[in-house]
């Protein structure tokens, strides 16, 4: 299914149509079942969504929001901010565009179940082939060296 995709800030070098189609098909990567819903947002908004859903007063660079196992064709929503994404590139010396594809590939991994904060390095290996095979600079768990506990990301699971 077409994910269903939200731009509240644009990202250079990222239209909408190929931030579907990089979404999709991480999706089919990922055996994701059900569609997924992304949004691009500012700091501000996911900063809001962080505080209201994990009380961290801050943004955050990506949080995912699986769907309730009741929810049949659904897989969940992924929100990223394109200002920390900015940030996060340049420090890295990569396309920002490609850092909501790292993000977007993370929130995904989340939706299909994977969490770096239980998983003895699961969702990381995981995250490193899809990143490879996906043509993406270094993963999100990869950079931070911080494989199991550490990883900034969340996934939300009210």
């Amino acid at each position: 299914m077409q994910p269903g995709i939200i731009v509240k800030r644009k990202v250079r070098g990222l239209t909408r149509s190929a931030l579907a189609e990089f979404v999709a098909k991480a999706a089919r990567v990922a055996r994701l079942r059900g569609t997924v819903t992304l949004m691009v947002t500012d700091d501000r908004e996911i900063r809001a969504l962080n505080l209201q859903f994990k009380g961290s007063d801050r943004p955050t660079d990506v949080l995912s929001f699986p769907a309730p196992v009741f929810v049949q064709g659904f897989a969940g929503d992924i929100v990223i901010s394109a200002q920390y994404a900015a940030r996060t590139a340049h420090r890295l010396g990569h396309r920002v565009s490609d850092e909501v594809r790292i993000l977007a590939l993370h929130g995904i991994l989340h939706l299909a179940g994977y969490d770096h904060e239980s998983d003895n390095g699961e969702m990381a290996r995981h995250e490193l082939l899809m990143r490879t095979r996906l043509r993406l600079p270094t993963g999100l768990i990869e950079r931070s060296g911080r494989h199991k506990t550490e990883a900034r990301s969340t996934r939300v699971t009210k």
